[in-house]
């Protein structure tokens, strides 16, 4: 797992505000999912590229709940998602002395990107992501998570067990990506703190009260 503090630009968290806002807007765009009992998560949901659905665990072209496609993931978000890559692979060979860094954090182009909208009350339980391919999964290709907003805590561990897991708070810019041995990580968020965002970020795109998280990964 690799933590890049504060890494996209004031600039850029603002492209993609805008971005997310005129996509989720339209066709495809943010809506509450909700499990089979009736259960609803306590966030809003967009997808990208291909549609993922939390009651069947599977990806579609298509999503059920109104028979839309998903929007295209923007090319700008791709680029920054590779250059963060490439900036945890600067790290790895510095902290961890090594000349191939792919063999600990391979890279990935993404073509699937969840975005969630969590309010002040927003929360997500400890989780894996394994319901991309086989291949992807074998492979241990990277999530690579954009955070934008009020600051969230982020719970992590080996097991489901949140009495056990580690901690640590992700604030608006920062970029946590985890692959390789980290791939099948437990994660989750404990809670979104309250007027965390950055009073420019807000001046600049009227950002609603919480989290904007965007999660991409290769399928």
């Amino acid at each position: 797992m690799v933590l890049l503090k504060h890494y996209i630009t004031h600039d850029r968290q603002v492209e993609i505000v805008k971005i997310c806002r005129e996509l989720g807007l339209g066709p495809g765009g943010f809506y509450r999912p909700g499990y089979a009992d009736g259960a609803k998560l306590r966030l809003h949901m967009m997808c990208l590229g291909l549609d993922w659905d939390p009651q069947t665990g599977k990806y579609r072209n298509k999503r059920l709940v109104d028979g839309t496609s998903p929007p295209s993931i923007p090319e700008s978000f791709v680029k920054l998602v590779v250059k963060a890559i490439e900036e945890a692979h600067c790290l790895i060979r510095k902290e961890c002395r090594v000349s191939f860094d792919e063999s600990i954090l391979p890279s990935m182009s993404p073509d699937v990107c969840i975005v969630n909208f969590y309010n002040n009350h927003g929360r997500l339980g400890l989780h894996k992501d394994r319901d991309e391919s086989r291949e992807s999964i074998k492979k241990g290709l990277p999530v690579v998570s954009f955070s934008i907003g009020d600051s969230s805590e982020f719970i992590y561990g080996d097991q489901r067990d949140v009495d056990k897991a580690e901690k640590v708070v992700l604030e608006s810019g920062d970029v946590l990506i985890f692959g390789g041995e980290s791939r099948l990580v437990f994660h989750g968020v404990s809670s979104i703190i309250p007027n965390s965002a950055p009073n420019k970020l807000i001046q600049d795109t009227m950002l609603s009260p919480g989290r904007l998280n965007l999660t991409f990964r290769q399928y």
